[in-house]
């Protein structure tokens, strides 16, 4: 009767952990769900795409739980299976953030030729608000669609400083400040428009190219990093294939996985701290 009860027990308290991990789960992934399909549509409207944030968030956790099993099944590793898992939850910001980069280097592209279009408009004897129409169907993606969001707010009331403001927000880069500068000192003054736009166009174009330049004399140094961040990781590949037995520590020993951890964070900052170094600001 003891035994009985003892092993009751020990089985309600199971079944009680199992429904409360099973409870606590369920919140977690649904406050998984909700920050996520909130971020992605906030993302989604900033890049001017139109898709479903639910059905992105079940394609990006069956992702997730696909190259989970498969990692687990080619390595045997729960550890290297969640770090799998994890990393690729985060791809979709990664990945946003890197589409949004692009987005604000195209606009940054196509801003001088807009201005100095704008600018010819601006000498035919058109206002800038009918310069911005006409020249938005010129345009092509993203730049246009910035100026057909100016034209739609300002169509609902918002007059054009504000819809210039707001412009500033959605694409917080330099240059589109100082052209959203220009074009209000010269809209509010009366000044030569077509004479400051074609000034800043200049401006933007010089700046551009002198960005390309420093680009491109520090990109060994990126390479150098990309370098010492992999190299690691094909050192451990090519060991794993030449003594195998003595790499097995590595992924199943309590040591091994503390020293993987430390490789890790020397990695990252070793791969941050080239990349700041690279980074110089125009």
């Amino acid at each position: 009767m003891i035994v009985f009860g003892f092993t009751f027990a020990i089985a309600l308290a199971v079944a009680l952990l199992v429904w409360a991990s099973f409870d606590l789960g369920s919140k977690l992934l649904a406050s998984h769900r909700t920050r996520f399909t909130r971020d992605t549509h906030f993302n989604l409207r900033e890049l001017f795409l139109f898709a479903d944030p639910s059905r992105l968030y079940a394609i990006n956790l069956a992702f997730m739980l696909l190259a989970a099993m498969a990692t687990w099944l080619l390595t045997q590793s729960l550890v290297l299976a969640a770090s799998v898992a994890t990393l690729l939850g985060f791809a979709p910001r990664l990945a946003f953030g890197w589409m949004r980069r692009r987005r604000i280097d195209r606009i940054e592209q196509q801003l001088p030729d807009a201005l100095l279009m704008i600018s010819g408009a601006a000498r035919a004897g058109l206002s800038l608000v009918s310069a911005i129409r006409q020249v938005s169907a010129e345009l092509a993606p993203p730049l246009v669609q910035e100026f057909q969001l100016i034209q739609h707010e300002q169509r609902l009331g918002v007059t054009l400083n504000d819809a210039l403001e707001s412009f500033t927000h959605r694409v917080p880069v330099q240059s589109v400040s100082l052209t959203v500068s220009a074009m209000r000192i010269a809209a509010e003054t009366g000044g030569g428009l077509a004479e400051t736009l074609e000034r800043t166009a200049a401006t933007l174009r010089s700046q551009h190219a002198m960005e390309l330049k420093t680009r491109a004399l520090t990109a060994q140094g990126k390479l150098q990093a990309w370098v010492v961040g992999l190299l690691p990781l094909f050192l451990m590949w090519v060991l794993s294939r030449m003594e195998p037995e003595a790499m097995a520590l590595l992924w199943t020993t309590q040591m091994g996985w503390g020293v993987l951890a430390a490789v890790a964070i020397m990695e990252f900052f070793g791969v941050w701290i080239i990349r700041r170094i690279v980074a110089i600001d125009v």
